[in-house]
């Protein structure tokens, strides 16, 4: 029998850099208050939000990926050529196909890359760097880029009370390489697809191709807001328990930018001691879904709460019912 060659493998990987793009325009809340007979003071009550950004007519999900991502190679301090697997976590991508990620791949001159998209939603990104890590230690990759985008203002009912305030767009991207000690966590993860009409886009897209309509998205606000801190804690504690690290080794808390609400909730679950930072982005950027918890890593790190080599602990959760957790290190 002939043997099939095994890929040289690499024994750790981690994070090498971060980037992120944010669009110009910031929408406050008094902006959407009218149409959804609500007030500022309420949204901020309801979700912690002040203000989130809307991308221009002109930007799309690949245009911001391409730009986190170039920023994410100059902190790596890499040339797009090194990069050999693209993976982009987004669910509002213009075109069915090809991916997003081909795409960002030729606009960044990551000549060749393989070229992948990841629909897991507001858990995207987390999914994609568990994806990514693995990659990497198998062989089958060497420098691995991960973002995550969103353009969710081009899908929402800005008539919808139970959504309209909540999202914002953006992008948040992370490259992936070997490195001398294991820098990203065993990723904990898993979905519920009997609830997958919490979170749902409606129409379907095919059924509003034919009627000629906009496919938005909806969803149970108050199902979801009890799903993610009734299970969501638990997901914690068994990544930090796969890393063999405890809260008292945790520098930041990075879960997905959803409600402050939920954050509070997950925060007060965990025991974190009062030195860890609980990233708090959605304040500024709304819900990214995807893009959340690169975007709010990165503004970490910019505003000095982070330095290289902390431990964070991310989780994502959302559509589908899907969710991911991982410890990672600061690059």
């Amino acid at each position: 029998m002939v043997n099939i060659a095994t890929p040289a493998v690499a024994t750790h990987a981690g994070l090498l850099g971060l980037g992120a793009y944010r669009p110009q325009r910031v929408v406050p809340n008094s902006e959407l208050v009218a149409r959804i007979d609500s007030s500022d003071e309420w949204i901020r009550e309801r979700s912690g939000i002040v203000e989130r950004r809307y991308a221009a007519a002109d930007e799309t999900v690949s245009s911001m990926a391409a730009a986190a991502a170039v920023a994410a190679l100059e902190d790596a301090k890499l040339s797009p050529t090194e990069i050999d697997l693209v993976i982009l976590a987004t669910f509002t991508h213009r075109y069915a196909t090809p991916s997003a990620a081909a795409e960002v791949s030729a606009l960044i001159g990551a000549d060749n890359a393989a070229a992948v998209d990841v629909g897991a939603a507001c858990a995207g990104f987390a999914y994609a760097l568990g994806m990514a890590d693995a990659a990497v230690r198998a062989g089958t990759a060497k420098k691995v880029l991960v973002i995550g985008a969103e353009k969710i203002s081009e899908v929402i009912d800005f008539d919808d009370r139970g959504t309209a305030f909540l999202f914002g767009d953006g992008a948040g991207a992370a490259v992936v390489g070997a490195t001398e000690t294991q820098g990203i966590g065993p990723t904990v993860w898993g979905a519920d697809g009997n609830q997958m009409d919490a979170i749902i886009m409606n129409p379907d897209v095919f059924t509003a191709g034919r009627d000629k309509t906009s496919s938005v998205l909806t969803m149970q606000g108050q199902k979801v807001f009890r799903w993610a801190i009734s299970s969501m804690g638990d997901v914690c504690q068994r990544a930090l328990a796969a890393a063999q690290v405890t809260a008292d080794d945790i520098a930041a808390f990075v879960p997905h930018q959803a409600n402050l609400r939920i954050t509070s909730a997950l925060v007060k679950s965990l025991g974190f001691p009062e030195s860890v930072v609980i990233a708090k982005d959605i304040e500024s950027a709304g819900n990214t879904s995807a893009a959340s918890i690169p975007l709010a890593l990165d503004r970490l790190r910019k505003d000095g709460q982070l330095n290289s080599g902390d431990l964070v602990l991310l989780v994502g959760f959302g559509a589908g019912l899907a969710y991911a957790a991982q410890v990672a290190r600061i690059p």
